[in-house]
């Protein structure tokens, strides 16, 4: 009982140092000084109408959704693919390919980005839409790839052999057998491709260009010149659109079946 308990405080200490920020962030958004400050000093609309007023936040933000939702689509089909690929099919250097596959993850973002840049530039898409979405789709992959490989792990491949010797179609196969066991863990691969992407600084700040800024570049170049609540307000913004997010994905879908979850299990 003593050992749940100890588990449980830690649990609890963890969501609030997790959602401190949050906690800080929201608060300060609505303060009616000029400046950065918690708890905020009196109550005021004014910063989240001030984003109206900035044009290059509005015009980064789609950007960023624009990249992110490319980037979640094709890191998700070619992470997927790659991933039945080492799994179904043991051949001389798999081990070396998913090692590649997954390196992206043990080499610093910086290096990644410095390395995007001089390769871009040679061949001409340097401070492009396409350089960019490219270098996302890189750092993005290895998640679908490791999430989809541990969902396939417990896969019992009897199944589609089942379905063959039944007559079905290998896409029949595919689409009514594999593809439902394997749903969640290429959803959560998708969001997490999103997540990344969307949230992605290192990278992207050696690849944009005037014309392809994401939001949390235009927030970081805001920050370096000044730091008011409209930062805070932006943030905000971001939090509530997240929250809808997953509501919606809640009420739609189910959390629980989306990533395979069973309450009844605990």
């Amino acid at each position: 009982m003593k050992k749940i308990n100890v588990l449980g405080l830690i649990t609890f200490i963890v969501i609030i140092l997790v959602n401190l920020p949050f906690l800080v962030i929201i608060p300060s958004s609505f303060t009616a000084a000029g400046y950065l400050a918690f708890p905020p000093e009196g109550f005021s609309w004014k910063w989240y109408a001030m984003i109206l007023d900035r044009p290059e936040f509005i015009d980064s933000f789609w950007t960023s959704i624009k990249l992110a939702t490319l980037t979640a689509i094709l890191a998700t089909v070619l992470g997927t693919l790659a991933a039945f690929a080492l799994s179904k099919y043991k051949f001389r250097g798999s081990g070396y390919i998913n090692a590649l596959m997954l390196s992206p993850l043990t080499v610093p973002s910086l290096i990644i980005g410095i390395s995007a840049l001089l390769f871009f530039t040679r061949i001409g898409i340097a401070g492009t839409f396409t350089g960019l979405l490219l270098a996302h789709i890189l750092i993005s992959i290895p998640y679908v790839v490791r999430l989809v490989l541990t969902g396939l792990s417990s896969f019992d491949y009897t199944l589609e052999k089942a379905g063959y010797m039944l007559g079905a179609h290998p896409f029949r196969v595919f689409w009514d057998i594999t593809l439902p066991l394997v749903r969640p863990a290429i959803a959560s691969g998708m969001i997490f491709s999103f997540l990344t992407s969307f949230d992605n600084v290192t990278v992207s700040l050696f690849l944009v260009a005037p014309d392809t800024t994401t939001l949390p570049l235009a927030i970081f170049s805001y920050m370096q010149e000044t730091l008011d609540p409209l930062v805070a307000s932006i943030s905000s913004v971001v939090i509530l659109l997240s929250l809808v997010f997953i509501i919606l994905l809640e009420k739609v879908y189910g959390l629980e079946r989306l990533f395979g979850l069973n309450s009844q299990s605990h």
